[in-house]
């Protein structure tokens, strides 16, 4: 294949976002009112509806809840006729809870123009089949691809239905599950080059992932089948994964494409984590949680973009040496002078899940060829603050940033911000064909459609206000984000619900508790089980009094604090020793009396 087009002049003729089918009408179905609405600017101010779905945006902007609980929502792409679809995806990510039933793949019409989809149809294959799910989505030539396993299908789009009724053909099979990024997203351009992401396997290319000073494979032989972009043909079937097919490199995790009006690529990028955690003598716990920064990128054929050898950092605006490969906390350049940075960047581990070049008509004018990201949320900033949990925007032009991002859409966490006590985490975005901008929420399955009532005249990008943490009015028909996750807003127990462990103190309880929540000994418990230690996406609950590892003895507990987690058994990523922070002695024995009681306290 050839893909010398990308980023050229002549480069108009490739899709300019990831639709790539705009202008060719489906015939799948009755036209859904936003078809009917067509992509044209709103020349007169109207109401917005009472309820937002929870969120909040800038002034002349509203959102309606288009779709709620249809899954674990992941991307999601608008045909021409207004018909959403989205993939779901599913497994120990989310705990290993019970999918919807059906199919994965979901189509979503609104027939009677209120913003919401009245007509949900599932299809595909199910958990019964053998299917977890997925993350990649597009549509292309009048047919929907979506990735399925290891797979990426293409499914034909008949007349007169919403969903496929005939079973899809694969496109390309055998992409890498294992390790820490085993999802596929994937961008399809108008010639019919398809573009897959496929994540890295690790956190840094080290001889024991995510482990205290733990040195980099070098060279890192998983840059031949992992963290880069690969180029197949969404014309032909009955293709298989190898290293041959790879477009880019150095990419740890990007699984946002979108394309411009001049047909240059992009793709957003995951920053590594635990800087400080596996490398205390070259960073300060304060620095971990702002490096290093995420990053948009120009995809760019044959480009090496640093990982693992080099991370961005934010403060600095430049790619530097990772200590794994011989980098000094942040001041050695070497090798990454010749690897290619990012178009622009963002705070540390916002995690960008998703992103959306603007194109539509709809919006003002200053947001024309702009790009929306959707950050999925830190989980690895404790004990600071977590970030993200936002969609932003970030001004560009002529394949460059052209200002400073600002948070577009904000409160979907609702009253707390951590990956396990999240109200919703936005995952997916879509621009539809009336220029209306849809986004997807992966805890909880919500999508909502965000369109513009303000003056068309509006020429500034103002942020969105920050949400309020208080009981509102809601819609009847759509619950509040705390309702619907029972544990939002849970407290971690007071040191006085908790029993003292056989042979512990008081005083030894008390230090566990600051261990725990990262105010002593630089602990790093609580970004992983949660401030309320009752479990995240990447850690079980402490509290429940199951014990995964040993038989939930004092012991056993020091035992698994001081030798960490290397394969973990229903979670994808491991513990390092001591959580890779510089515990000493008595932390580690304070920190276990601290969960030994967090998971006996039922007893007391």
């Amino acid at each position: 294949m050839r893909y010398d087009h990308i980023g050229s002049a002549r480069a108009a003729q490739v899709a300019a976002n990831v639709l790539p089918v705009v202008g060719i009408l489906l015939a799948v179905g009755s036209p859904t009112y936003a078809q009917a609405q067509g992509n044209m600017p709103i020349s007169r101010t109207q109401t917005c509806p009472n309820y937002a779905g929870g969120i909040t945006l800038p002034p002349g902007f509203c959102a309606t809840v288009f779709a709620d609980n249809i899954g674990h929502a992941r991307h999601l792409v608008v045909a021409p006729n207004g018909v959403v679809y989205v993939n779901t995806w599913s497994g120990r990510y989310y705990g290993n809870d019970k999918p919807p039933a059906g199919g994965f793949l979901v189509a979503l019409q609104d027939t009677k123009g209120d913003g919401r989809a009245d007509n949900v149809v599932r299809f595909g294959p199910s958990a019964a089949d053998g299917s977890a799910g997925g993350t990649g989505i597009a549509l292309y030539n009048g047919a929907l691809y979506a990735e399925v396993n290891d797979r990426i299908v293409r499914y034909a789009l008949p007349a007169g239905a919403v969903a496929p009724t005939a079973s899809p053909e694969v496109i390309v099979s055998g992409l890498p599950l294992t390790g820490d990024h085993p999802m596929h997203p994937f961008v399809i351009d108008r010639q019919g080059n398809l573009f897959v992401d496929l994540g890295s396997a690790t956190n840094s290319c080290q001889i024991k992932n995510r482990t205290l000073e733990s040195p980099g494979i070098n060279p890192c032989t998983e840059l031949e089948t992992r963290a880069g972009t690969w180029g197949y043909d969404a014309n032909r079937t009955g293709q298989r994964f190898s290293p041959a097919e790879r477009f880019a490199t150095g990419i740890r995790n990007g699984e946002g494409f979108a394309f411009d009006s001049a047909g240059r690529m992009y793709v957003t990028q995951h920053g590594r984590d635990q800087l400080s955690e596996n490398w205390p003598k070259l960073y300060r716990p304060e620095q971990g949680p702002d490096l290093p920064a995420e990053e948009l990128l120009r995809l760019e054929r044959g480009a090496d973009y640093g990982w693992p050898e080099c991370y961005f950092d934010g403060a600095q605006q430049k790619l530097v040496l990772a200590p794994e490969y011989g980098g000094d906390g942040g001041k050695a350049v070497g090798l990454c002078a010749q690897k290619q940075g990012p178009v622009a960047s963002f705070p540390a581990h916002w995690a960008p899940n998703d992103l959306a070049i603007y194109d539509g008509r709809q919006f003002p004018n200053a947001y024309r060829g702009g790009a929306f990201i959707a950050f999925h949320g830190s989980w690895n900033r404790a004990p600071f603050p977590q970030g993200g949990y936002n969609v932003v925007f970030q001004p560009l032009a002529d394949g460059k940033a052209s200002g400073n991002f600002v948070v577009f859409a904000d409160g979907f966490a609702g009253a707390v911000k951590e990956p396990g006590q999240a109200a919703y985490r936005p995952s997916g975005l879509a621009v539809g064909p009336d220029g209306a901008l849809y986004i997807s929420d992966d805890s909880h399955g919500r999508i909502w459609r965000v369109t513009f009532r303000g003056e068309i005249a509006t020429t500034g990008i103002a942020p969105a206000p920050a949400p309020r943490i208080e009981s509102t009015a809601v819609s009847p028909d759509v619950g509040p984000p705390e309702g619907i996750h029972p544990d939002a807003g849970a407290a971690a127990p007071t040191l006085a619900s908790l029993p003292i462990p056989p042979g512990a103190t008081a005083a030894q309880l008390a230090l566990g508790a600051r261990v725990f929540h990262g105010q002593a000994g630089g602990g790093t418990c609580e970004g992983c089980h949660g401030s309320n230690a009752q479990g995240t996406p990447l850690a079980p609950s402490l509290t429940s009094g199951k014990w995964l590892w040993g038989d939930g003895s004092l012991a056993s507990i020091a035992r698994t604090v001081n030798d960490g987690v290397p394969n973990p058994k229903d979670y994808r990523s491991p513990m390092p020793p001591k959580g890779g922070a510089q515990l000493s002695g008595p932390d580690v024995d304070a920190v276990a009396a601290y969960v030994w009681a967090l998971g006996h306290q039922t007893a007391h």
